[in-house]
């Protein structure tokens, strides 16, 4: 079938800019991406064209600001545990951050059919962690697992997989039998997967952890995930400690299929959520790395730091959205002047220079800069102005607000983050802004990082703080989550005119047409509803020891550990 002239345009611009995975809902103030040292790590042999010479003990030491809710790939949704589950396992495709492009993983090779819409992988051999062989049995039963309507837990990402042909009609119940889904294990080595519609950049959302296999091992054991003698993995390292609250250690695999490139023997992770106390390790010498997208950098140290370690530090901005968010069905929240009025009475670029402090960006919309438009970036041909700061507008609109709510004036509510020092100084100085401007009196409330995602998700909140990062490069990867009933929706919104915008860019093949839908969407989402409050555009700030190598970043700050390796020092 002859492709059309836009599916053609739209496939060669994604090979271009790439589909690089990220992880999402990241929960660091200073998370992002550092683009230094971005090498396979592959020439590190100690030879005589590179005179580099591998440390005699190969254990990267890191520290993460908050432990993973959860090591199963199926239900995980948020930076640390992608930090952590792109060690333990490989997906069909793993992404290239140097080039931004799919290569293989798991699959060997692919081919597609001239219409889009069949992948045929190939599998190599490959061993699970105890030895078993990975077959595309193990590809069908975890994306089965993550359509299941009757998990005993829903999968947020679940809608991440309605690319495939009848996936979101199995999910919503419209029919029963799994065989209809688009997915089929034709052999051991073989996996036929049909979408819906051409997606140019499927081949990247298949080195997604929602996207990863699982062991046939689980389906004896719903607890695989909580025990670290259960998860058999197949990926480049096991995990072989696990202090709850305390450490998590990664060990090499020998069983991966590409042990041979693995350089690092360990990676121990440390679980600090102090951004001081992370600091000063990596001063120590305790750590080999410290900041974004894993741990945090105080904002106040962020100019001293860059000034006294010029070589170690580094600063890039990311495709990815500092913001908070209103749960919209409860009151006065359900109405959008008063949410209007909220987003209105910040100083973003005062935030941004006196209490976050890492050359962030003031946000005014949804998508980031560094995601892909249909010529160029989205951000340049779609500019954020959908509201702009203004207090006495703000007071306006608020007033006018709590009238339609028959309020004389906006009760205390809660402004919720999760435990994080640059988290509460935002949390802070925004509650700060909305007293001076706005008279409003507001109570900030700090919970461990599993229970405020919990809580988000249940919609046990009024106001809290988010974070979203790119899972693919298209402005699909933030719009699409805000559908009806998403799984990463938790403000309770629900419109179907969005919906509907959405659901025509997705079927869509003419990237401007797309981008037209995108940008529809993205005025509802802010400019109608002010569904939440854009605050600023991350930057990664990190530091690294100069003998630190193949750590690599990609365009979204998601940071891929396993290449890494240390020299001597």
């Amino acid at each position: 079938m002859k492709k059309s002239k836009s599916l053609l345009l739209m496939i060669a611009l994604v090979l271009v800019i790439g589909t690089v995975l990220a992880g999402c809902g990241g929960n660091n103030a200073n998370s992002g991406n550092k683009g230094n040292n971005a090498n396979t790590g592959n020439t590190a042999t100690g030879n005589a064209a590179t005179e580099e010479k591998l440390a005699a003990d190969q254990t990267l030491r890191i520290n993460l600001s908050s432990e993973p809710p959860t090591f199963d790939p199926g239900l995980a949704q948020d930076s640390q545990a992608h930090t952590v589950l792109t060690t333990m396992y490989e997906g069909l495709t793993r992404m290239n951050a140097e080039s931004g492009q799919a290569e293989p993983g798991v699959a060997e090779s692919w081919e597609v059919s001239a219409d889009g819409l069949v992948y045929t992988f190939k599998l190599r051999d490959s061993q699970w962690s105890n030895g078993d062989p990975v077959t595309t049995e193990d590809f069908v039963r975890a994306w089965k697992r993550v359509l299941d309507p009757a998990a005993a837990s829903a999968a947020p990402y679940a809608y991440q997989l309605y690319y495939i042909k009848n996936a979101q009609k199995f999910y919503n119940k419209e029919i029963t039998d799994f065989s209809q889904v688009g997915v089929k294990a034709v052999d051991e080595k073989t996996l036929e997967v049909t979408l819906e519609a051409p997606t140019p950049y499927f081949l990247g959302l298949l080195s997604f952890y929602t996207y990863y296999p699982v062991h046939k091992s689980i389906e004896s054991n719903p607890k695989w995930a909580t025990s670290k003698d259960t998860m058999i993995v197949n990926g480049a390292f096991t995990l072989t400690e696990w202090t709850t609250g305390q450490t998590l250690v990664v060990t090499k695999n020998d069983k991966y299929w590409d042990k041979d490139s693995i350089k690092l023997n360990k990676i121990d992770f440390s679980l600090v959520n102090s951004g001081a106390t992370e600091l000063l390790s990596y001063k120590n010498g305790e750590y080999d790395r410290a900041g974004g997208p894993t741990g945090e950098i105080p904002s106040e140290q962020i100019p001293i730091v860059q000034k006294e370690l010029p070589n170690e530090f580094s600063r890039k901005g990311i495709a990815s959205v500092y913001y908070y968010e209103f749960n919209i069905t409860e009151k006065p929240f359900t109405n959008a002047k008063i949410r209007k009025a909220l987003a209105m009475s910040i100083n973003r670029q005062a935030l941004i220079d006196n209490v976050v402090q890492g050359g962030q960006f003031p946000a005014y919309g949804y998508v980031p800069p560094g995601i892909a438009g249909a010529d160029g970036e989205y951000r340049t041909a779609v500019k954020d102005s959908y509201f702009t700061e203004d207090l006495e507008q703000a007071k306006t609109l608020l007033a006018e607000g709590l009238k339609e709510e028959g309020m004389d004036k906006l009760p205390t509510f809660s402004l919720t983050y999760n435990t994080s020092e640059g988290h509460k100084k935002i949390a802070l100085a925004i509650a700060d802004m909305w007293k001076n401007n706005l008279g409003i009196d507001v109570q900030t409330v700090n919970q461990e990082w599993a229970v405020f995602i919990e809580n988000r998700q249940n919609l046990n909140y009024q106001v809290a703080r988010a974070g979203w990062t790119a899972d693919y490069n298209d402005p699909m990867t933030f719009l699409d989550m805000w559908v009806t009933g998403g799984g990463n929706n938790d403000t309770g919104y629900a419109n179907p005119e969005y919906d509907k915008l959405i659901s025509e860019a997705k079927t869509s093949t003419d990237l401007a047409v797309r981008q037209e839908k995108f940008a529809a969407a993205e005025k509802l989402l802010i400019e109608q509803d002010m569904v939440l409050i854009p605050l600023y555009y991350y930057t990664n700030n990190s530091l690294t020891k100069e003998y630190l190598k193949g750590v690599t970043l990609d365009f979204s700050g998601a940071i891929d550990l396993t290449r890494g390796y240390l020299l001597e020092h």
